[in-house]
Parts: C-alpha cells; structure tokens; sequence
C-alpha cells in the first residue's frame, strides 16, 4: 500500500474528465444561439460546417454522446430489422454502447477477431459478410464498422491503406461503411495524415468532442447531406433533438481551435509514462503500442492484489486510474496533464511496487 502524503489530484481515469478552459467558458458564456431542432442555432451551424470540411464529407450534425453518434449511424445503414454489421469482437461499439444497434435497432452484429493492432484481418471481414446469396438462414450483411483509434487495443491506429481496404471489400458487396472516430483526431495527428484522407472510403464517420480535444459535451456525426438528413429525424426520435446547443457548440469549437495541436504532445507525455512504467520491475507495459494517448498496465498476478487494490491505492495518493481487469489497468493522458504530473505519477507507481 501506498501512504497517502498529498492531496494533488491527477485523473487518469479518461480523457472524458477534463474540465472546460476558460477561454471555452467565455466562448459559451457569449455564444449566438438560436433553437437547434428548428435548424437556426449559428453556432450548431458553424461547428458542423468545420467538421463536415475537417472530415471531407458534405454535412455534418451534433448529437449529445459518441453512443448516440454511432446508433444513429448503424441503424441508418442497416435500414431492415434483422440486417447485420461486421464489427470488431472488442470494439467500442459492441462492448460498451449497452447493446444498442440490436436492442433498439433490431440489428445483428457480426463479430471479428479484432487483432492486436486494432484491425481486423481483411479475409475474416470478407468472410462474414452473409445473406446476399438468398440463404434463408443467415441475416443480410449491411455494414462493416471500424474503430479509429482502437481503444481496447491501446489506442492503435488504423493505417489509411487498411482503411482504403476495408472501404474496397464494402464497396465489392454493395455495403456502407462507418467508422466509430471517437479518437480520430488522436489518429490524425499520429498517422501524420489528415482527418479526410483517414476516413476518405466511410460513408459515415462519428466524432467525440468530449475525448482527445477536451470539450465538455458531444460528438458529431459526417456523412453525405442525404445521410446528415435522416440522421436528423433518428435523432429526434431518440430524443438527442435539443434547443440552444449553441452553447456546447461554443466550447467545441474552442476544442478544435485549441487543443488539436496539443494531442502531439498527449502522445509524447504518454509515451514517457509507458517507458518509465516498463522500468519498473514488476510491471509489464507494451511500449511499442502506445502510438496516442492510452496505455495499458499489467501488474504482478497477486491474488491478495489486483487491479482494483491498485487503484484504490493509488487513489489514496490522489491518482486516479481505472481497473481494465483483474490485473490489468488503463491510463489515459490528456491535455491537462503537465510533465509534473507525469513524473508524480511515476513515483507513485515506484512506491507501490
């Protein structure tokens, strides 16, 4: 154990728990706003014209979570109760969306060995793709769905040639394709590759404001005007319509603005606490896969102490970190984290192993 000798805080727990900056709290104190589900808020307007170009697609629309953002998308898509999406076994939206695309869309997903790196071999995704042979056993095949980065695998980047690929194999069996992009700014800036080339072969693209750029609230969804158009009604009908989300708006656009260019270094100060962590010796981190701004941490297999005696331990001491398993826990840097936090974090995890 750990003795607590400090009252600092250092929330490694997401890159979800930043706090608005100031200059994002005056943006949305002073905010033009208008009603949004009546189409007139300009602020709505300009932050999803900036993200339409960002991404290179026609239209773009704010919705509250990245959750809602690929609901809306899967179930577009997959336009029949009882169609099918390819998605990776360990993706975002399979694992932790509570099962939304089948619960309230009636869509079956269609699992894939996601691989370390985060993608899914090409020849596995071909062979799942089902129901277009007239096979009355097998639900219709209607969407593949990438995750950009891949937050199970550490954050990893999927290349643009994979993606290009992947894009091919949709195009071959009259399939859309959408990528889950919560990260995509992370992957942008790691690739060394624009956001419109990353996602150049989706039809749709869902976009976190509330993850790698720190604004408060929201995500954003891209596609063709046809796309953004029926998206608009589903988000309505899922109650995602709200009014004055000018406001939000407002602090998003200071995310982008601001806080895009500082995810090169989220990446470095990663890359230094997975280094520094490896060196200890009872603890086992993948360096080489830390490529953003999450690591994982495996820790000694102790019976009498896992995952969750760790971060309570740590917690004691004012750093915050979550148990991924039973001894497996997760970090994840974010702009307002300071290289003294990095180091303070270290000594921590010395103390306690």
């Amino acid at each position: 154990m750990v003795t607590p000798t400090t009252v600092r805080t250092v929330d490694l727990r997401s890159d979800t728990v930043t706090k608005p900056t100031e200059s994002m709290r005056s943006a949305m104190a002073k905010a033009e706003v208008d009603d949004d589900v009546l189409g007139n808020d300009p602020t709505a307007m300009r932050l999803e014209k900036e993200m339409a170009e960002i991404a290179g697609k026609e239209a773009a629309m704010f919705v509250p979570s990245g959750t809602m953002a690929n609901l809306i998308s899967v179930l577009i898509h997959c336009d029949e109760r009882g169609s099918e999406v390819i998605l990776g076994d360990d993706c975002h939206i399979h694992i932790y969306e509570n099962g939304g695309v089948s619960s309230l869309g009636g869509v079956h997903p269609r699992t894939v060995k996601n691989e370390e790196d985060g993608t899914m071999k090409i020849g596995s995704i071909e062979a799942a793709v089902r129901g277009h042979k007239g096979d009355l056993h097998h639900p219709v095949t209607k969407l593949i769905c990438l995750e950009n980065t891949q937050a199970n695998r550490g954050g990893r980047c999927l290349p643009v040639e994979y993606i290009d690929k992947v894009g091919e194999v949709a195009k071959k069996h009259g399939l859309k394709l959408h990528i889950d992009g919560a990260r995509i700014f992370n992957a942008s800036v790691a690739l060394g590759v624009p956001v419109k080339r990353i996602v150049q072969a989706a039809d749709s693209v869902s976009i976190c404001l509330s993850k790698g750029i720190g604004a408060p609230v929201g995500s954003v969804i891209v596609g063709s005007k046809k796309f953004i158009t029926k998206a608009r009604w589903l988000r309505k009908t899922l109650g995602g319509g709200m009014r004055q989300i000018g406001v939000l708006c407002a602090a998003a656009l200071v995310a982008l603005n601001e806080n895009v260019p500082k995810l090169d270094d989220d990446h470095k100060k990663a890359k230094i606490l997975a280094e520094g962590l490896n060196r200890i010796e009872r603890l086992k981190v993948n360096v080489a896969a830390v490529e953003t701004n999450i690591i994982y941490v495996d820790i000694p297999e102790d019976p009498k102490f896992g995952a969750e005696d760790a971060c309570k331990s740590l917690k004691d001491v004012g750093v915050l970190v979550i148990p991924q398993s039973t001894f497996r826990m997760r970090i994840v840097l974010h702009h307002q984290i300071s290289d003294d936090d990095v180091d303070y974090v270290l000594s921590c995890f010395q103390k306690m192993f």
